[in-house]
């Protein structure tokens, strides 16, 4: 039988039409992840005083975790949200200082959704590495409107301000205009609305309520003239100018009809940094006690998820990367093996009876990981903490005597406050979990071996590089000692220093084991322009006095700090 042309195009018409249709029926994804929020900053977790009515009401009408856990400080939690893997695998260590790179063969969930055809998109906090091949456009991001480091007036993000604050936006500076929570909803609710017809995966991690405390004078004052201090009221202030841009996402989904097909996951990134309400849980921010790492989670699914429903199991950041899989029926290639587990059975209630497993948290300053360094091991019902109070030492050692806790145990299911310590009255356990622990922190040293990425200089991906020395220096106890950097092929640079020069000063240069030094031209801007060989070292950059010992920046300014300019082959 001989086929029309007509009949064959239409046919060809019809089955696109179909597949367009099917390619629309995947589920929308938006993540909504706050910074520093704890459980007890919300209504709904019995803040009597904070007014977050839309978070409340998405709560109820959510599938609730009740019992969700994150890492205890932002870019380790983002590095497990993001990759599906304990953070130690990922090359971030904790969350400056050279520790909070990402590494850049690491999948991560927006690569995943690009490569299923999804549309991709991050507004607010990445955290994960300023510069190349660790930007967020690096790592699957089709679009974004991000702040550099880990917060808007942090090292390099200097100067800013989250009013109008200076944003990158697909790898360019942009002067924005408004508060930066606003900013960041309204550049998402404007990607949800240029991609509706299409499925789209939207991350918006704000970066508040992170310090600093910046938020419109009259709001804070209405939760002052409650009679809270001025941190607490400032902190409830931008909470709530959060649930208010939450409910304008949910509006906008409303509106283009897309709300029954869109799986919307409201979380926060670890515990408050501040001492104030948290629903009755042990310690904050930083701590790998409850208050620290037990974080609110709901999620909405209208079309496929009961409203109001509890997961009452144990789940964590490592594991929504492998549900969110499950759930789109999307497949994904998997270079690295994940640590999460999809609890996809348990949210759509096909499956009530959880896997029991322990799951690991840990975080310090340095480069170095120490074993049973403020470190947590979860069970099903117990918890064995380890030197909680140490984050801020590099070091156990280092640990003053009247911070250390040494090893305790918990019934999370009689004593979920942490008042009461059971290791004495319970050895086999302890040593059960400590096993566990040690197996875990064996296999985690062992993936990189605790080493970070270096920074790319020369790539043609970017026009420039700025190594900040807070965020991505190579410090050893207080003293910065450079940048960790690759240069794949000879390259021409200009290195401009930020940092004035002293008379009698010159500027120094180490890359490959040579330190060269260069007369001052201009002390305001020292600048020089030099070759660099193939390798990847130690690049350091800094101003010296002949004879004289070196001055080490300890501060967190821009000081220090070197813009890596490429200007020719250095063939």
């Amino acid at each position: 039988m001989i086929r029309s042309p007509f009949r064959t195009c239409f046919a060809g018409l019809l089955l696109l039409i179909a597949l367009a249709g099917f390619a629309h029926a995947r589920p929308n994804v938006i993540l909504v992840m706050t910074d520093d929020q704890g459980y007890g900053d919300l209504g709904h977790h019995g803040n009597q005083t904070i007014h977050t009515p839309n978070l409340d009401q998405f709560a109820r009408d959510s599938v609730q975790l009740t019992n969700f856990y994150v890492s205890p400080v932002c870019a380790p939690t983002r590095a497990s949200l993001m990759t599906g893997r304990y953070f130690y695998r990922t090359g971030v260590l904790h969350t400056s200082r050279g520790a909070a790179r990402m590494a850049t063969d690491e999948k991560t969930l927006a690569e995943i959704f690009q490569d299923a055809g999804y549309v991709t998109g991050i507004f607010g906090k990445w955290h994960l590495g300023d510069n190349y091949p660790m930007r967020p456009q690096d790592q699957g991001f089709q679009h974004s409107l991000v702040h550099k480091s880990g917060g808007i007036t942090q090292a390099p993000d200097q100067p800013n301000d989250y009013f109008d604050p200076m944003l990158w936006k697909d790898g360019h500076p942009v002067q924005a205009k408004g508060y930066c929570t606003d900013v960041f909803f309204s550049e998402a609710i404007n990607f949800i609305r240029q991609n509706h017809d299409q499925p789209f995966f939207a991350y918006i991690p704000t970066n508040t309520p992170h310090t600093p405390l910046i938020v419109d004078e009259a709001a804070w004052q209405r939760y002052a003239k409650q009679g809270l201090d001025e941190s607490t009221a400032k902190v409830y202030a931008m909470v709530e100018n959060i649930d208010e841009n939450f409910a304008r996402l949910l509006g906008t989904l409303d509106e283009l009809k897309l709300r029954e097909n869109t799986i919307v996951v409201f979380l926060t990134d670890n515990g408050p940094q501040q001492q104030r309400y948290n629903a009755g849980l042990s310690g904050r921010k930083t701590s790998v006690l409850e208050g620290g790492i037990h974080v609110p989670c709901f999620v909405q699914w209208p079309s496929k998820l009961k409203a109001g429903m509890r997961v009452d199991s144990r789940q964590a950041h490592i594991d929504w990367l492998p549900t969110l899989i499950e759930a789109t029926g999307i497949k994904a290639d998997l270079p690295n093996p994940i640590d999460g587990v999809s609890f996809w059975a348990q949210l759509s209630g096909s499956q009530v009876q959880p896997l029991k497993r322990n799951l690991f948290f840990q975080v310090h300053r340095g480069l170095h990981p120490e074993a049973q360094h403020n470190a947590a091991v979860l069970g099903p019902r117990y918890k064995l903490v380890m030197n909680v109070g140490s984050f801020p030492f590099e070091k156990l050692s280092d640990v003053p005597e009247k911070r250390r806790t040494g090893i305790q145990l918990f019934d999370l299911q009689k004593d979920p406050g942490e008042k009461n310590n059971l290791a004495e009255m319970h050895p086999d356990k302890v040593e059960e979990l400590t096993k566990a622990y040690e197996e875990w922190f064996a296999s985690v040293s062992a993936t990189r071996q605790f080493k970070t990425p270096p920074i790319v200089i020369g790539s043609e991906a970017t026009e420039s590089t700025l190594l900040c020395r807070y965020q991505d220096g190579h410090f050893e106890g207080d003293k910065a000692l450079g940048w960790d950097v690759e240069v794949a092929k000879p390259v021409l640079v200009q290195l401009r220093l930020h940092q004035k020069a002293r008379d009698g000063e010159k500027l120094m240069v180490k890359w490959l084991g040579n330190v060269t030094s260069f007369e001052v031209e201009n002390q305001e801007q020292p600048a020089v322009v030099i070759r660099l060989a193939p390798g990847t070292d130690r690049l350091d950059v800094w101003l010296q006095k002949e004879d004289a010992p070196r001055e080490f920046v300890k501060d967190n300014s821009i000081t220090g700090d070197v813009m890596v300019q490429p200007i020719g082959d250095g063939v």
